[in-house]
């Protein structure tokens, strides 16, 4: 798929689903959420998928950080209310994950974005590579 067809992408598509409430501190002088929110919004989408105690993805001594990011603003987000949160495998490397995510209010896509995370060993600081139960695990939630 490429990345206009990952826009199209309904909240349904996803293979993980969460959401987050939007707090009215997340407003601006313009009264909707503030565009730096919207990392937040997806920073739950993908702390709830990749730290779950019951399916343990990162090796002993290691972590998962962020190697990139990038996000399209579709729409403003108002508050009061949720924000649903979709989140899904494009790619699984070596010792990185590509993903996509989308954020939706009432149905409607009002954010979107593709990221990259490296799992990285606490002791060397360097990427370490994704073992064969944590790729079989991550499998489940390709696009």
């Amino acid at each position: 798929m490429q990345t206009n067809s990952y826009k199209s992408l309904q909240y349904k598509d996803y293979p993980h689903r969460t959401y987050d409430k939007i707090r009215y501190r997340d407003t601006d002088r313009q009264e909707h959420v503030n565009n730096s929110v919207f990392s937040t919004f997806f920073e739950t989408g993908r702390v709830e998928f990749m730290v779950n105690p019951d399916q343990q993805i990162a090796c002993p001594d290691c972590s998962f950080v962020i190697a990139s990011i990038k996000m399209d603003f579709v729409q403003e987000i108002n508050w009061p209310g949720i924000i649903e949160i979709g989140t899904g495998i494009t790619k699984i490397g070596n010792s990185s994950i590509a993903l996509v995510q989308g954020l939706y209010q009432h149905h409607v896509l009002v954010g979107y974005a593709e990221s990259v995370i490296v799992q990285v060993s606490s002791l060397t600081k360097k990427s370490h590579p994704l073992s064969e139960h944590a790729k079989h695990i991550l499998s489940a939630y390709m696009i």
